[in-house]
């Protein structure tokens, strides 16, 4: 076990019951302030470290960090590093901010805290690709019941390989960034032509991306044993969805506009380092895959995750609650698959776990499902319904892991619908 990861541990700044910041996680991510452009920090508690300073003070001396590695707008050089070099920032640390530990003063930790109230959160990193795939056997199963013959749900190739696309990297943002709803063509079974307009069917779909620290040559391969020395860590992911768009578009490449509009991501890195103690077995996996795609160990992580829907100008309600632990594809396959061919992998590229689907209905990762595509409508605190997502609806979703006491969060996932443009 990471010394950083023991659950005794209690850190000189007040983690507030409940936070998702406690001083087990210490989450990469990069922020700005009024006297601040964006630099790399670090959350506990409520407040964020200031890495720059505390490199420049020397009070990560010893690790061979270069110059200047946590004054920039991304983490990209940080984490081009390695994940062993990531995992020493965080050891180091932890060993500042415990309670036994007194090296930094009160005039410096007032200098490198400072309060998340104060902060503005901005991209982590810069995607450099973005892959989704579609690995939550619960949800490929309610969506082709819906679309397809619920005796045959899953198509055939589903059990054999982790299925994924590839899609848009330029247009994922932080979370608080509002979003407008897309436009595009859209053709119902009572038309004979489509037509344009604003999509009428807005969904978000509940996922965890993870982000890659290593980088590959054209033509090489990363096996399940080592993809976890290539992630870094996970993000909260809201992959926004215009079902009725996506329904005219998708046969016969997949989806286009009704993806590449925007997806939201939470901004903080919660490293893999720190979910070690959450690990549990997957779904069992039967047919039995082929050797490539086998693996050994725990590769599930245990995080609790919901969303929440908040209608302009009133309280918000949550409407799903899922886990990740049940992905039927785990990481390690999804990086071994999309590498098997050769494709090579490059330093924060993005890959987000496709909707997080439960067994239950209340923990379907996507209003297409929670509504049965409009059949079953959701009833909101304010008296509305809502079978998709409207105009000033504002999605929220959070995720964390629990145990031992220790609580290991994401923060929020939060994006807001605006009209669509004209």
């Amino acid at each position: 076990m990471l010394k950083s990861n023991d659950p005794g541990l209690k850190s000189w700044v007040h983690v507030p019951k409940g936070s998702d910041f406690p001083i087990q996680n210490l989450p990469f991510g990069i922020f700005k302030t009024k006297y601040l452009s964006p630099v790399a920090g670090v959350a506990i508690g409520d407040y964020v470290v200031d890495l720059v300073y505390l490199h420049e003070n020397s009070y990560l001396d010893g690790l061979g960090l270069p110059a200047g590695i946590f004054n920039q707008k991304y983490l990209n050089d940080f984490f081009a590093l390695g994940k062993k070099k990531v995992r020493d920032v965080r050891e180091r640390l932890s060993e500042l901010l415990r309670d036994s530990n007194d090296e930094m003063n009160k005039a410096a930790r007032e200098i490198a805290l400072i309060h998340m109230d104060e902060v503005q959160m901005m991209m982590p990193v810069k995607v450099q690709n973005y892959s989704d795939f579609y690995s939550s056997e619960e949800h490929a199963t309610n969506v082709g019941s819906m679309f397809r013959d619920p005796k045959n749900a899953l198509l055939p190739n589903w059990k054999h390989i982790p299925v994924g696309y590839h899609g848009r990297a330029s247009s994922i943002v932080v979370s608080g960034t509002a979003i407008h709803r897309p436009k595009g063509q859209i053709k119902s079974p009572d038309q004979e032509l489509p037509t344009f307009s604003a999509s009428k069917k807005l969904d978000f779909e509940l996922e965890v991306a993870f982000i890659t620290c290593g980088e590959t040559k054209l033509g090489e391969s990363i096996s399940t044993k080592a993809a976890d020395d290539f992630i870094v860590g996970f993000v909260l992911f809201n992959d926004w969805s215009a079902r009725d768009i996506q329904q005219w578009e998708y046969v016969p490449l997949g989806p286009f506009l009704a993806k590449n509009f925007a997806s939201t991501i939470s901004p903080w890195v919660v490293t893999m380092d720190a979910l070690e103690p959450f690990r549990v077995e997957g779904p069992q996996q039967v047919p039995q895959v082929l050797p490539y795609l086998a693996f050994e160990g725990k590769k599930n992580f245990d995080i609790v995750l919901e969303v929440a829907l908040k209608p302009e100008g009133s309280e918000e309600t949550v409407v799903c609650r899922s886990n990740f632990k049940y992905m039927y594809w785990n990481v390690n396959q999804q990086l071994a698959h999309h590498t098997v061919n050769g494709c090579n992998i490059q330093v924060a590229d993005m890959y987000a776990s496709g909707t997080i689907s439960g067994p239950s209905p209340g923990s379907y990762g996507s209003m297409l499902e929670l509504s049965w595509n409009g059949q079953k409508p959701l009833q909101m605190p304010d008296g509305t319904e809502r079978i998709f997502i409207n105009d000033g609806d504002t999605v929220v979703m959070r995720g964390h892991a629990e145990r031992d006491g220790v609580r290991i969060g994401f923060g929020n996932c939060k994006g807001k619908i605006l009209p669509a443009t004209h």
